[in-house]
């Protein structure tokens, strides 16, 4: 196994590992919502990518959800009442019923 012969300077270390520094990202606009977002991604915002939706986003889950809260709330309004309804109807039926033999 090769091993070094002598002791790499601070100096010369260094210098190999200057050119690894951070570098500079470069920022493009949305096309859709004009957000700041990095090049060949896709946009965080809106989830627009080459003006196509290809993002489910937070506010687009949030929305489903309230629609189907919204229709959920209205068939169980509507199984209630429709529950409601028939008995009421029954009771007046059978009032109506013990008039007549009343009469």
């Amino acid at each position: 196994m090769p091993v070094p012969k002598r002791k790499t300077s601070k100096s010369r270390r260094d210098k190999r590992n200057a050119s690894k520094g951070l570098k500079v990202k470069s920022f493009a606009g949305c096309s859709n919502c004009s957000a700041p977002i990095t090049g060949h991604q896709a946009c965080g915002g809106c989830g627009f990518y080459k003006g196509k939706k290809v993002l489910e986003t937070k506010a687009d889950r949030a929305l489903k959800r309230g629609e189907a809260n919204r229709q959920k709330s209205e068939q169980q309004a509507a199984a209630s009442k429709a529950s409601n309804s028939p008995s009421s109807d029954v009771h007046t039926v059978e009032a109506k019923s013990v008039d007549e033999n009343k009469s």
